[in-house]
């Protein structure tokens, strides 16, 4: 019996762990790199252990100190959640010999499955379908397009796409160094790629006594950067024969490796509904609630008691109703997914009906998270916020449930990827079931933050709702007195769409402005306009020089911009800045080379993904003003560039 649990992860996928063993009795220790110590999932554990430092190869991916946590905290058994060391051999078979309860599969079957061009080959023994392996230097243009792989790890790092063999040196070489960096490994491989492919996989749970159960299927379609960023269960191209076909192989991929616990059966569907075997993820998924909510199946509670022992019944329960996942980020989509950071100042969805439960009897609406308003993303560890997820008894029902409540939520702090979120689960394309791993870029999902005419109005709030607050804490003084009143107040903010000068005066509850609006109401927070005869509420709050205002038109981040600027402050023409807080990771060019536009520079890292600045002209390089290795935070300058005239 498992008495204390150590949980050697972090965030949203601690918190859940430690949720199922509230209600299981167990103990729980939590570790937290110095950033983390804040974190929800310190809070909630029994008792935390500090990991000193903040990267993950000083914290979380240190195997000696996680076993030494365990041990110092009274653990005996060690969750490893997903992601950090979750696949990896050497830390499973490190807690077992210092007699712990590794919460997993065996290390032997880790060890089949960590690398893809082993895994393939075992896989193909078995009679599971796979697509052939290729050599990068062996590909010709008759096996193009081709998908460029690495062999350890996943999460979508190491892999590229390549279309022309002029492209597939650079695309071994910049996957082989990110893999190299994130797993340690920079084995590549290229197999053949499936144009409109679909993403489908199949959990899996296994126990000690022989019993394989297949939980039905998944679709994770829907990808940024080769990283699922919806899905859901059943899949909508999955009929009964197929599904059976699939669960099939995937209990055949499990026996393979003599299997234990929970895992997911990766395959690739074609369009004409052949299937292909792509990885097996020894560890729990991501996206594990979708298949709990339509199963009714707990499976870390599963996960723990298949460590303490326990059989399974001989049959899984049946698939009930239609479950939809998002993961939301803190990314910009409209340029290139650049991560996002800084303090969340509120975190609130409104509609949620349960937090890291199963949804075995009600439909409704759970969210699993790892922030909470107050938090401060960083850039050590994966951007994902939470993920939320619908269950409800048809797909059509989930996606409109799903979609309304993430429009509806307030997220004050870093960007999102929200509006794009809601933008697939209400595109007609989605809601016919019409879905791929190219469907951002088929249909064009992706937009441009802030559509001007709803920034403008919100920044019209935004002054009014200010101009509401001076009065309250100033009553003896009009708002916006002046000598001249027929002069109007002025106020400028930057919103994604442009800068944005809103000219008003508040005269008798009186709005004077030059847009076509009639205030109804207004206050500190919130502020009431007739919009061309349609009335309007938006919500107003500020912290510090930022404003998030929240209506029906959507959800707007505004920064407010001083009425005078510090000239010190400016930057070198020809400056190149960094986007993010990041770590220098290469320096493509140097000083007074030429370049032409959109050449790569510099090579940022940031939350796991690697970023490449570009010169925006042709020209040449004045300066780089960093090296491999420094720490840059939002703003610095890396280059410089003489951008030449055209013409």
């Amino acid at each position: 019996m498992i008495s204390s649990l150590l949980i050697a992860n972090r965030g949203e996928i601690a918190r859940r762990v430690i949720a199922t063993c509230r209600v299981l009795g167990i103990r729980t220790v939590a570790v937290f790199s110095d950033p983390d110590a804040g974190s929800p999932h310190v809070r909630e554990a029994d008792v935390a252990v500090r990991l000193p430092g903040a990267a993950p190869a000083e914290t979380y991916l240190r195997g000696e100190l996680l076993i030494r946590a365990a041990r110092d905290a009274g653990a005996d058994a060690v969750h490893p959640g997903y992601g950090f060391l979750s696949e990896n051999a050497e830390f499973a078979r490190a807690v077992l010999d210092a007699g712990l309860t590794w919460v997993g599969p065996a290390p032997e079957a880790i060890e089949a499955m960590g690398s893809k061009v082993a895994a393939k080959r075992l896989m193909a023994e078995s009679g599971v379908p796979v697509l052939p392996e290729l050599d990068p230097a062996a590909v010709t243009e008759a096996d193009l397009p081709v998908l460029v792989k690495a062999s350890a790890g996943g999460g979508g790092r190491g892999m590229r796409i390549v279309r022309t063999l002029a492209e597939l040196d650079e695309a071994v070489r910049s996957a082989r160094a990110e893999a190299g960096s994130a797993f340690g490994d920079d084995t590549v491989f290229c197999e053949p790629y499936l144009e409109r492919g679909r993403h489908i996989e199949v959990q899996v749970l296994a126990d000690r006594h022989g019993t394989v159960w297949a939980l039905g299927e998944r679709e994770c379609s829907i990808q940024r950067r080769y990283q699922k960023v919806v899905e859901e269960a059943p899949s909508p191209a999955v009929d009964a024969e197929l599904r059976a076909a699939l669960c099939s192989a995937a209990v055949a991929a499990a026996r393979a490796i003599d299997y234990v616990g929970a895992g997911t059966v990766e395959f690739m569907l074609s369009p004409e509904g052949d299937f292909f075997f792509l990885e097996t993820n020894t560890r729990l998924q991501v996206e594990h609630p979708v298949t709990e909510c339509v199963t009714g199946v707990d499976l870390v509670r599963a996960q723990l008691e298949i460590a303490e022992g326990a059989r399974l019944p001989e049959e899984p329960p049946a698939v009930r109703g239609h479950a939809i996942e998002v993961r939301l980020y803190a990314e910009d989509p409209s340029a290139d997914w650049r991560p996002q950071s800084g303090p969340l100042h509120r975190f609130e969805l409104s509609t949620v009906d349960t937090k890291f439960a199963v949804g075995a009897s009600v439909h409704g609406l759970r969210l699993d998270s790892g922030v909470e308003s107050g938090s401060v993303v960083g850039t050590h560890y994966d951007p994902m916020l939470a993920k939320v997820i619908a269950w409800a008894p048809t797909r059509v029902a989930a996606a409109r449930r799903l979609a309304s409540a993430l429009a509806g939520a307030r997220l004050h702090g870093p960007g999102t990827n929200r509006d794009l979120l809601v933008d697939v689960l209400r595109h007609k394309a989605f809601v016919a079931g019409e879905t791929d791993t190219s469907f951002l870029e088929t249909h064009r999902v992706v937009r441009r933050l802030g559509e001007n005419r709803t920034e403008r109005l919100s920044a019209l709030a935004a002054a009014v709702a200010e101009s509401s607050a001076d009065r309250r804490t100033h009553p003896a003084i009009p708002p916006g007195w002046r000598n001249l009143p027929s002069q109007l107040q002025r106020k400028r903010f930057a919103g994604s769409s442009g800068e944005h000068e809103v000219a008003y005066r508040l005269e008798r509850g009186r709005l004077l402005c030059d847009e076509d609006v009639v205030l109804f109401d207004s206050g500190e927070n919130r502020v009431t306009f007739d919009v061309a005869g349609v009335r309007r509420t938006f919500h107003v709050a500020t912290y510090g020089d930022r404003v998030f205002v929240d209506s029906d038109l959507g959800s707007v981040a505004l920064q407010r911009i001083p009425r005078f600027t510090d000239p010190a402050e400016s930057i070198a023409e020809g400056s190149l800045l960094a986007p993010m807080p990041a770590t220098v990771v290469e320096i493509v060019a140097e000083a007074g080379r030429r370049v032409e536009a959109g050449a790569e520079l510099v090579v940022l890292e940031a939350m796991k993904m690697r970023h490449s600045v570009r010169s925006p002209g042709a020209g040449v390089v004045e300066a780089i003003e960093v090296k491999v290795g420094d720490q840059v935070e939002a703003g610095a300058v890396l280059a410089v560039v003489g951008v030449e005239e055209e013409g």
